[in-house]
């Protein structure tokens, strides 16, 4: 585990600083919470598994409560193979006699010595020197048998039946890295071979895991799939895992379907980062739009009315475009009198988009104003969601129209549903404002047919 630093250069430095400046809010929402990790097998075999422990090993100096759970399908499958014991899956799940068991157990206290001598590390001339990591294991996941299903029996492999939150919670309350695996034991004493995600998914829901992360070989799930964004909600995972399409293989579709369960049962967010990546891990947890693919119980864009709290970050994205003569310039006064207006969307204590939704009640019709999206984030809809909620707003107050003066942008607003009007269209107040000086377009959209 030889690692040399490559030589530091002032350009080397100056991202340092900005780096750990843009990790800090990060480092203390993430300081005292409990992780729950899923390491496949594969990644104990990849060159990249020295640097993926040197990264969790920092996640744990970082505060971070840390359950890893280690899957060893392929450990297992050349295990089987070394000694000639053939295996067969139902529906995914590997049938476990005598001989295929003595295989598991074999290659899972293999695997788990090797992570355990990984953390152990603590030379100076490391990335973990003096980290001095503890780790602890032992039958904290009780199983129970599957049985005879499609009728054939499936011996000693196994489900969850429960975890040992108690004993979970004081072992990471003294500072320890928990290990669990993919087997369990029953109060009857027996050993069963466990689906490793599945130990993983009730792990997390049993401890309310503040963040649940299953790490994948190859490149991100969004970036396999065009049409996958990389934040799925519950509901557009399970249609992404519905798919029969091949590059979504037997453990994609496990991991799927353990971040799916987890967040029906309770956790937030589930992320899949793949560990092929370097730093990958790390720029997922502390950077604001990460690099896996996430599936959340809820958005995460929060889309809601500005507060006083927010005009800072709103006259960030309004300002630009006013000096590039794209909106009408507002002053600072003039936005925090109507921030009450203003519809913003947000992520992680960022504005990265907001509009405003100006009603003229007394005519029925509403004005669609200062729509903006921070650089950063253009061309992922976020105007079209901006758009899609001052409507519902507008039909919510009453509003049957909605008006909007635009100079450079008409064609995307022609796209959604507006149509070219008159300066004689506009409600009587927005008449007698209207600047001819810089010629804005009137466009007009009917709200009665969205209804």
């Amino acid at each position: 585990m030889a690692w040399t630093p490559a030589p530091a250069t002032d350009s080397d430095d100056t991202g340092l600083v900005a780096a750990l400046r843009a990790s800090a809010p990060y480092v203390h929402a993430h300081r005292g919470r409990t992780f729950v990790i899923h390491i496949p097998g594969e990644a104990a075999a990849s060159p990249r598994f020295a640097d993926l422990i040197y990264d969790i090993a920092l996640l744990h100096s970082l505060g971070v409560r840390l359950v890893l759970v280690a899957g060893a399908r392929p450990q297992i499958d050349a295990a089987l193979a070394a000694d000639d014991v053939p295996t067969r899956f139902i529906e995914g799940v590997r049938v476990t006699d005598s001989a295929a068991l003595a295989c598991v157990r074999q290659s899972v206290g293999s695997l788990l010595m090797t992570l355990e001598a990984h953390l152990s590390t603590s030379l100076a001339s490391t990335p973990m020197g003096g980290a001095r990591i503890a780790t602890v294991s032992g039958n904290l996941v009780t199983a129970r048998p599957v049985g005879v299903a499609g009728g054939v029996d499936h011996g000693h492999t196994g489900e969850v039946r429960r975890i040992d939150t108690a004993s979970l919670n004081a072992h990471l309350a003294r500072g320890h890295i928990v290990l669990l695996s993919c087997i369990g034991y029953s109060p009857s004493g027996e050993i069963f071979n466990l689906v490793a995600e599945d130990v993983a998914a009730a792990s997390a829901t049993a401890l309310a895991a503040d963040k649940f992360v299953l790490l994948h070989p190859g490149a991100a799930m969004h970036a396999r799939f065009s049409d996958t964004a990389p934040g799925l909600s519950i509901e557009a995972a399970r249609r992404l895992l519905a798919t029969d399409d091949d590059r979504l293989s037997g453990a994609d579709r496990a991991r799927l379907a353990a971040a799916i369960a987890a967040c029906q049962a309770g956790v937030d967010r589930t992320h899949l980062v793949s560990f092929e990546t370097d730093g990958a891990l790390l720029r997922e947890l502390y950077s604001r739009d990460g690099i896996g693919t996430m599936v959340a119980a809820d958005s995460y864009d929060a889309l809601r009315t500005a507060n006083p709290e927010d005009l800072g970050g709103v006259l960030a994205l309004i300002e630009p475009l006013a000096a590039a003569g794209l909106l009408v310039p507002r002053s600072r006064e003039a936005i925090e009198l109507d921030i009450g207006h203003y519809i913003v969307m947000a992520r992680d204590g960022l504005i990265t988009a907001c509009c405003a939704l100006i009603p003229y009640a007394d005519e029925a019709i509403g004005e669609l104003a200062c729509v903006a999206v921070h650089p950063s984030y253009r061309g992922q809809h976020r105007a079209g969601a901006l758009l899609g909620e001052a409507e519902r707003r507008a039909r919510a107050a009453g509003l049957d129209r909605l008006f909007v003066l635009t100079t450079k942008a008409p064609h995307w607003f022609i796209e959604h549903g507006f149509s070219a009007a008159t300066i004689e269209d506009l409600p009587l107040a927005k008449r007698a404002l209207y600047n001819y000086q810089r010629n804005s377009t009137v466009f007009i959209k009917p709200l009665a047919d969205n209804a």
